[in-house]
């Protein structure tokens, strides 16, 4: 549907957290309902506020699949206007050419193509391992399988790591026509299966993921079977990162660190034990960080889900959410620190209807920002 006569959804872009979200989640969505946007104070409270070169390219993936109209599309630029006209599959090539994040830029446009069921294949260079998005690992074992799930067909490859600050990495997807997403309800992650972690490692001394391993295994008790290292060329670095898988019946979590100078093996490995840790105590299925990616997904096609206490970024992320979709989100607090999120049944988001049928939804307090510079 073309939305040439619909005035524009008003955004300020320094709302919350006041980061890049803002901005990606309105290019999805506006290519979801059909309804143009205007925003304006894009990444207001960033350090280097507008459009760095990776939100740059989220804008013109979606401009590529959606066909859209765009204002304001240029490098340091704080306001933009945007206008869909239709959703369109085919082989898409996005570049980003620093290492801002692949996944954030893919993130973008998967949703809109999954609702509208259209194939796509997509070649995404730039970073895949950023400490201040999902990385790679997150993308295909934990994000992908939901998606698998609401009954999405993708088929991704990692053909090439990159790593903060250098880039070079390349991620490719091959997405199925005809496969629209249905709701998720994932209340309970059910039995632990399996824990495993493995330290990425390239141009930079063997012994630092020998020591982070070393750590993490003795912290969370796992042996040594659980723990692997896998040195990559040098030409792909510096990087480290160190991954934790977490795989229980319904669900499978990733949680990452990354090596950073000036900070010791140990204290990188610390802090992947604290995140470990606090999901398995959660007794919830869905973390923090899977918990942001799934909203939009969510708001399209419906379901339900558990975590535990929401972001700033994902708080951010709701109430952009309900500017396109009012009232779509229910966000309530359970029992235990649980917080759920569910959407009620028969009102999967339609393009074209910017003003589907209203469930009641929480108030989402205005959230302190913090300092991740996406």
């Amino acid at each position: 549907m073309c939305a040439l006569h619909i005035d524009p959804i008003q955004i300020d872009g320094s709302r919350g957290e006041g980061g890049g979200q803002v901005l990606r989640t309105s290019l999805t969505l506006s290519l979801v309902t059909g309804r143009p946007f205007l925003i304006e104070g894009i990444r207001a409270k960033r350090s280097k506020p507008g459009l760095l070169r990776q939100h740059l390219t989220s804008v013109q993936a979606a401009a590529a699949v959606g066909d859209a109209e765009v204002e304001g599309a240029s490098t340091a630029s704080q306001r933009l206007f945007f206008r869909p006209r239709t959703i369109r599959g085919g082989n898409f090539d996005f570049p980003i050419g620093t290492a801002g994040s692949c996944t954030l830029v893919l993130q973008t446009v998967l949703p809109a193509l999954l609702a509208a069921g259209v194939g796509a294949q997509i070649r995404l260079s730039g970073g895949t391992h950023n400490p201040h998005a999902p990385p790679a690992d997150a993308l295909q074992h934990a994000f992908l399988p939901l998606l698998h799930r609401m009954g999405a067909e993708i088929e991704c490859s990692l053909i090439r790591h990159g790593f903060y600050p250098a880039g070079g990495g390349e991620l490719t997807l091959k997405i199925a026509s005809g496969r629209k997403l249905k709701p998720l309800n994932l209340m309970e992650r059910g039995k632990l299966r399996n824990s495993s972690a493995v330290a990425l490692i390239s141009a930079l001394p063997i012994h630092i993921a020998n020591r982070e391993l070393n750590t993490l295994g003795r912290t969370l008790g796992w042996h040594a079977d659980q723990l692997k290292l896998r040195g990559l060329a040098d030409d792909r670095g510096p990087g480290n990162a160190l991954v934790a898988t977490i795989e229980h019946d319904h669900v499978t979590e990733v949680f990452t660190t990354f090596g950073e100078k000036r900070v010791s093996a140990e204290k990188v490995a610390g802090r992947l034990c604290r995140q470990v840790r606090e999901y398995l105590d959660s007794g919830v299925p869905v973390g923090p960080f899977l918990a942001d990616q799934l909203l939009l997904p969510l708001a399209i096609a419906g379901g339900s889900f558990s975590t535990g206490r929401l972001t700033p970024h994902s708080l951010t992320n709701l109430q952009t959410i309900h500017q396109f979709l009012p009232d779509r989100l229910l966000h309530r607090e359970g029992s235990n620190g649980r917080v759920v999120i569910q959407t009620k049944a028969g009102q999967a988001a339609e393009k074209g209807s910017h003003r589907p049928r209203a469930t009641k939804i929480a108030r989402i307090a205005t959230p302190n920002p913090y300092n991740a510079p996406q």
